[in-house]
């Protein structure tokens, strides 16, 4: 296994991190907010002219048949920047849905949409706070319940829905579906009430192999996205604690200062590494990916974590106010420690594939 990246992929990453510090500086992403604009649509055209929203989409469905690691270089870019982008719900989880478990028509319909940007998708599988099995029903072609939080729902033409019976494509500009827009922590990430009242739905047919593949594959670009996020925070504090004097030297020049900062690099490390290795396992070893997803997602969130907080105590009181770039990375951290679930059935699904572990998978 090689543990670094080819030249391509240092390439692609070049491209991808050029484009959004040019598209999508700070300054930028405040007038986002304070716009409350749903996403950065110019940014989301660009990518998609660049190809990168059909980096692992098959070729024969108008993407570039990239791998999944290649797919975790843009994600790990679009953490960076904190881009204002629905790329992990339209691309890592609705493409990766239909390209997992949709028919042959499915994939002919709404993968090349996908790829070029001409549509968006989500992915609704949470349910509210302590609900694990899927409550909302597929029957006859009809789609009924409620999915709460759903991010990027208001700018999306269509949701895979997990459902009690699996995997559900539904489109969202029908009567049968009302959008209701929560307060949301992330406002660059806006999440949405889906309410569904007999609407119209397809199946799809991949079944729950495919669920637990996508969310492990999903699992893993989440980790790229939270070590590009942790990596952005480290070089903020450490520009920062250069730049600011205090009792006649820089603060870069306390210990107390060097520790935070190598404890934060130590862990983004350590996340990238499980990163690289669940991207491999999910093209090379399957068997392997379970455990090595789970891996990657807990070190990720932890690294985020830590390197986000650290990024505001460094900073001091500034680093609470609005006019400093600290809390764009801490209100990401804390919406991606949510998404896919939290951290517990995460432990437990990397419990249950440790050899000898007793523990089944949840």
């Amino acid at each position: 296994m090689n543990f670094d990246l080819s030249d391509e992929q240092k390439m692609l990453a070049d491209q991808a991190k050029s484009l959004l510090a040019e598209r999508s500086p700070y300054d930028h992403l405040r007038k986002l907010i304070n716009a409350k604009a749903e996403w950065d649509e110019p940014l989301w055209r660009e990518l998609a002219d660049m190809g990168f929203l059909g980096a692992n989409i098959a070729e024969d469905f108008g993407g570039l048949g990239l791998s999944e690691l290649d797919l975790g270089v843009i994600s790990q870019e679009l953490g960076r920047a904190n881009a204002a982008v629905p790329f992990f719900s339209s691309i890592v989880l609705a493409a990766g849905a239909i390209a997992l478990a949709g028919s042959q028509k499915q994939k002919s319909e709404w993968l090349p949409k996908l790829a070029s940007g001409a549509a968006v998708g989500c992915f609704a599988y949470a349910e509210g706070p302590g609900t694990r099995a899927p409550t909302v029903r597929l029957s006859g072609g009809r789609l009924n319940g409620v999915k709460t939080p759903v991010a990027d729902a208001g700018v999306a033409e269509i949701a895979v829905v997990q459902c009690a019976e699996g995997l559900a494509l539904v489109r969202l500009d029908q009567p049968g579906v009302t959008r209701s827009r929560l307060d949301s922590f992330d406002e660059l990430r806006p999440h949405y009430r889906l309410a569904f009242n007999n609407a119209e739905a397809e199946a799809l047919t991949g079944g729950g192999s495919a669920l637990e593949t996508l969310l492990d594959r999903a699992a893993a670009q989440a980790a790229f996205e939270a070590v590009g996020g942790a990596e952005a925070c480290l070089y903020m504090a450490r520009d920062y604690a250069m730049e600011r004097r205090i009792f006649g030297r820089t603060l870069s020049s306390f210990q107390a200062i060097k520790h935070k900062l190598a404890d934060v690099i130590t862990a983004i490390e350590l996340a990238r590494s499980n990163a690289y290795f669940a991207a491999w396992a999910a093209a090379d070893a399957p068997d392997e990916l379970p455990g090595a997803a789970a891996a990657a997602r807990l070190t990720a969130i932890a690294a985020f974590e830590m390197a986000a907080r650290e990024n505001v105590q460094v900073h001091g009181g500034i680093g609470y106010t609005f006019e400093a770039n600290c809390h764009f990375y801490y209100r990401r951290e804390r919406t991606l420690a949510l998404s896919l679930g939290g951290r517990e059935p995460w432990a437990e699904r990397l419990l249950a594939h440790v050899p000898g572990s007793q523990v089944k998978a949840a």
